[in-house]
This record gives structure tokens, C-alpha cells and sequence, in this order.
């Protein structure tokens, strides 16, 4: 069974919320000035209420309101592939399957968590959110949702990616997202950067800064974020769900699953319903992958910092580089953050999730040989998810063991091009992250006392 379909009557009608099952819950996130847990009120200020409950909620179930449901239907169930040429290229006995997100209508599964955040937004009256964006996925998927509500959409895009990416601006703007490449003027703190340094590359913190102080200083505007925070992860969930029902009707279950991970949201979205069966004692590997040239969750330290750079967000427990860190202007933009979502951090911290970073050549390798035996070209950061599942499938191989292989293909590469010409020229170089340099970020963290 090569494609797996379910109908639109299989669509998941909840999402599943880990914290009620968690071992261990993060320690909750604290206002910078106070030092103690955030408050719902410091919360309202750029959040809607009913995602401030679902940030902090621990029922098991949350239910998908209906207009959302509506509009996943339009794109949802997506289909469970089997990897068939892929295993034919590898010559391996596993058997590989992935999750086809790349077929939403922004290309990512990004649209999972921004059609919903759109709709908490437009029921509370909000008329505008101001969000980041790294490599454009996000930017797009909420500017596509802005459209549907009727909600205007502000992004403010990581410069590197916006100068690398602009076929994803002119997505963004065909759906009426206003872009501006980051740091802008159009903040103080991006102003305070680019007095610092003109051509700074940007990074997902200062694009969370500036996309904060514009929702906290307009009063009919609120934040939206792509990854990272709890009710984002539920909300991709729905990946997972709908992945447990296919492999269900194929007659398999995963001995692995693999997502790449930047902020969370993608692989959390896929793993976090097959962590449940891990967490009540069914076998089952969680691998994060991540660039080596931003290794959070391996090179990290677990800890408390701030969310963006210039420390306008709540205090977040989770693996951090440091909010000063600066990565280099890989070609997986989405991949380029200096933390990691407070629950994934913590199921890597209990030993729930394994984390491996790899190199974008051999990123790109994989990418490039899953294109010529499956016919898809998937995005960098989705590529980093492949790399592993070969290396897995090929390590089953020389074991003689029939693995069963499931990663999620987050997203497709056709507004990537530039970087496959780039690993095709001879172009693409690899960059790990200098472990001095690490320290030197990690020096700057701000010291909390638990």
C-alpha cells in the first residue's frame, strides 16, 4: 500500500494535549521583571484568552471549534506514504513512511496551528496580528489564514531568508500579509540593532522582538508565534492523529519517528500522540533532528531564557543557545532558533526524545536522493527529517532488522530552489557551530534561581 487515505469524516475532531500525560510539566515561564510565573494578564496583552487557556490547560482532549474544522477539511486528512522507491534506493528492509504535510494550501503544516490562531484572534475582535518568520512557511501559513478571517497580517521575515526567499514574501503579500525584513525600522528594537550593525542577517529572536513590541504597543493587534509554545504543539497534533489511523489501517506501528526541529512545532505535531503510547509503556523512538550549525537541543543547556533577543518575552524553560545567538545564514531558515519549545525541551531532558544534528550537505544529499526515487522535493527543513530516516533505514539494513520508519515531510521545497542550485553549483558549505562561541551566548543567559 503505497498512499493511505482517509476520508473527511476520519478528520480528527480534538487535539491531544501531552501535559496531561507528561512525566514531568516545564517549569512555567516567568515575567523578566518579577522573576515569578507569568500571569494570564500579562498574557492578554498580545494573546487571546482562549489560547492562554489552552497555554496552560492539562485536559487530555481539547476540542477543534467547528469553523476550523471547516477549513481543515479543505486540505485535511493528508496522506501517509510509503517511501517504496526511497527503500529501493537504500536496498533496506525497513519499511519508511511519511506524513505528506507539504499539500496544505501554504505548502507547510504550518497552516495546522494558523487557521486556529486566526480564529481565536477574530472572535475576541483583534484586527490585526504581527507574527516572525524565518524561511516564509509560517509568514505564509498566517498571512493565508489573515485572509480567511478577515484579520490584517503583519510579518516581520528574518533578512537572510527574506533576501534568499522572496518567492515566499510574494506569497505572503498575494494574501495580503504586509513583510518587512528583519530588523526593520519599523520597530526600537529593530532600530536599536541596525544602528549596531547595518547589515545585520537577522534571527528568529530579533524577529520575535520587534513582531512583540508592535502587537504590545498597538491596542487592536495581537502576537502570533509559528512554534515554540504550547498551544501551538497541540494544535499539530492533528499530524500525529491522523498518522496513528493510517499506519493503523496499513497493519504497522513506528519503532521510529522523526521530525526536524527548529522551534518544536512539526516534529511535537507528529510525535507527541506516539509519545503517549512511549509514556504508558509501548516501544517507540522520538528522534529531533537539527542543523548543526544551530544544535539546541545537543550542544544546549536547559535552562531559563528569554524567547526573542531583546527581551520583551517571558522567561521560557527549554534548551537554549543563548538569545544573543547569532546562527549562520543557513538554507533551513525555519530551523535557525536559538531555543526549543519548553515541552519538547523537557521530554529531551527526561530522556522521552533523542535529539541528532546534522550537517546541510548531507542534508541536502538525502534531500536530493529522496526526489529522484519519490518524485517530491521537500524543504530543507523537512530534508533534515529524510537524512535521519536514511540513516536509520540504512543501520537497519546492516542489523537485518525490518525497522518501521515514520517521518513527517513538513513541507514542500519549490520556493527552495535557490538553495538546491546552491548545493548543485558546489556551492552549499557546512558550518558546525564553534563550541567557544556557544559558551560565549550561554555566558550572557540570565541567572535564575528554581
Amino acid at each position: 500500500m503505497r498512499r493511505i487515505l482517509l476520508s473527511e469524516k476520519d478528520l480528527p475532531m480534538q487535539w491531544y494535549n501531552i501535559q496531561a500525560d507528561m512525566p514531568k510539566l516545564p517549569p512555567p515561564p516567568l515575567n523578566p521583571q518579577t522573576k515569578k510565573p507569568i500571569s494570564v494578564d500579562d498574557l492578554k496583552v498580545i494573546f487571546p484568552i482562549s489560547l492562554i487557556e489552552q497555554e496552560i490547560s492539562t485536559q487530555r482532549w481539547i476540542n477543534i471549534p467547528e469553523e476550523v474544522l471547516n477549513i481543515y477539511a479543505s486540505f485535511r486528512p493528508t496522506p501517509l506514504y510509503r517511501a517504496i522507491g526511497l527503500e529501493k534506493a537504500l536496498q533496506t528492509p525497513a519499511k519508511i513512511y511519511f506524513k505528506h504535510e507539504g499539500l496544505g494550501p501554504a505548502g507547510s503544516h504550518k497552516t495546522n496551528t494558523s487557521i486556529p490562531q486566526a480564529y481565536y484572534n477574530k472572535i475576541e475582535g483583534i484586527k490585526r496580528i504581527a507574527t516572525e518568520t524565518g524561511a516564509g512557511q509560517w509568514g505564509s501559513a498566517l498571512s493565508l489564514a489573515g485572509a480567511l478571517m478577515g484579520i490584517e497580517i503583519t510579518v516581520y521575515m528574518v533578512r537572510v531568508s527574506y533576501d534568499q526567499k522572496p518567492y515566499r514574501r510574494i506569497m505572503m503579500e498575494t494574501w495580503g500579509g504586509k513583510v518587512y525584513p528583519s530588523p526593520s525600522d519599523k520597530t526600537e528594537s529593530g532600530r536599536r540593532i541596525l544602528r549596531e550593525n547595518p547589515d545585520h542577517p537577522g534571527t528568529l529572536g530579533i524577529a520575535i522582538s520587534e513582531a512583540v513590541e508592535d502587537a504590545a504597543t498597538h491596542k487592536d493587534t495581537n502576537y502570533a508565534l509559528g512554534s515554540v509554545l504550547n498551544h501551538v504543539l497541540l494544535h499539530q497534533t492533528i499530524i500525529g492523529l491522523e498518522c496513528k489511523k493510517q499506519l493503523e489501517i496499513a497493519g504497522d506501528y513506528p519503532d521510529i519517528v522523526i521530525g526536524c526541529c527548529g522551534g518544536g512545532s512539526n516534529l511535537g505535531g507528529v510525535s507527541f500522540p506516539f509519545l503517549y503510547d512511549k509514556i504508558h509503556g509501548k516501544e517507540v523512538r522520538v528522534i529531533a533532528v537539527e542543523p548543526s550549525s544551530c544544535p539546541t537541543l545537543t550542544k544546549g543547556e536547559f535552562r531559563y531564557d528569554y524567547g526573542d533577543t531583546a527581551g520583551l518575552t517571558p522567561f521560557l524553560m527549554m534548551y537554549t543557545l543563548g538569545h544573543d545567538f547569532v546562527p549562520p545564514g543557513i538554507h533551513a531558515g525555519g530551523l535557525r532558533y536559538h531555543g526549543d519549545s519548553p515541552l519538547v525541551s523537557q521530554l529531551c531532558h527526561d530522556g522521552l526524545i533523542e535529539a541528532v544534528a546534522v550537517g546541510q550537505t548531507a542534508v541536502f544529499e538525502s534531500a536530493i536522493l529522496f526526489a529522484r526515487s519519490e518524485g517530491i522535493i521537500p524543504a530543507p527543513e523537512s530534508a533534515h527529517a529524510i537524512k535521519v530516516a536514511i540513516d536509520e533505514a540504512l543501520k537497519a539494513k546492516e542489523e537485518g532488522k525490518r525497522k518501521v520508519i515514520l517521518f513527517n515531510l513538513s513541507g514542500i521545497g519549490f520556493l527552495d530552489l535557490p538553495s538546491y542550485e546552491a548545493y548543485l553549483s558546489g556551492k552549499l558549505t557546512d558550518f558546525e557551530y564553534p563550541d567557544e562561541k556557544i559558551k560565549e551566548s550561554l555566558s550572557q543567559l540570565p541567572e535564575i534561581k528554581l
